[in-house]
């Protein structure tokens, strides 16, 4: 499986929204409109790059990304596939922030979330 076919497979999830990419996901429709939202995304710092870390180092990179994050509203979550685990963040912020965070982070793509739209996969310029 490609790298690419890897991240579309994925199941992002955070509290009740349950997103992948292509998808209508009303949880998040309704988390948005819950954070008076019109678009977020997933995000993560592990794994930078799609190189596998220590977890110690993601945790640590994690909390960066936390940091970076300020005041945003977020909910912790996770992408899974198969046995494959990944702390992610539902976060409501612009994709042009989302995208500017996701490159700062070295994360080659993020999962932007818009009311009523499938979930769309967004790569960054480390793919």
């Amino acid at each position: 499986m490609t790298r690419a076919e890897a991240y579309r497979r994925t199941l992002y999830r955070a509290g009740d929204v349950l997103a992948r990419v292509g998808r209508l996901s009303p949880g998040a429709d309704r988390w948005l409109a819950r954070h008076g939202a019109r678009e977020a995304g997933f995000i993560t710092a592990w794994n930078p790059m799609s190189r596998v870390m220590p977890a110690r180092w993601n945790m640590a990179a994690q909390a960066r990304l936390r940091r970076d994050l300020g005041g945003a509203v977020l909910e912790p979550g996770e992408g899974a596939l198969g046995r494959w685990r990944e702390e992610m963040l539902l976060v409501a912020l612009s994709l042009p922030e989302l995208r500017r965070l996701a490159r700062r982070h070295r994360q080659a793509a993020i999962l932007h979330l818009r009311r009523g739209r499938p979930a769309a996969l967004v790569w960054t310029p480390y793919r």
